[in-house]
């Protein structure tokens, strides 16, 4: 289960990224009409690119991760995402809050246990 998490997290992602690109492509076209609020359609296309490419990463390091630490962290991120990436993001940061969500909550495989832990 945690390399299916890691696996929805990194599509998310990328497919997040894509959505904050089109964000920051709309705040754009309203800076060049001068449209009020354009200013925090960019902010919010920025903080979608960061925390996507901050979810494309963990998301990675999810899969092949025997904690879960990367879990909480993608967790963090999608919410993060979420809330400073615009209503685009936001939609892909659901699902990778929920791969971030099956990355933390799986158990370990008893084959990936080190001898040194059974007893």
């Amino acid at each position: 289960m945690r390399k299916a998490g890691g696996i929805i997290a990194l599509i998310a992602g990328i497919f997040a990224v894509f959505a904050a690109v089109t964000t920051l492509l709309v705040g754009g076209l309203g800076a060049g009409f001068e449209a009020e609020g354009s200013d925090t359609v960019i902010a919010l296309g920025f903080g979608g690119v960061l925390f996507s490419f901050l979810t494309i990463v963990f998301g990675a390091v999810a899969i092949g991760a025997q904690s879960r630490g990367p879990g909480i962290v993608l967790m963090v991120c999608a919410v993060l995402g979420a809330v400073l990436g615009g209503t685009l993001v936001a939609v892909f940061m659901l699902l990778a809050f929920i791969g971030g969500l099956l990355a933390t909550l799986s158990k370990r495989n008893p084959k990936e246990i080190p001898q040194t832990m059974k007893s």
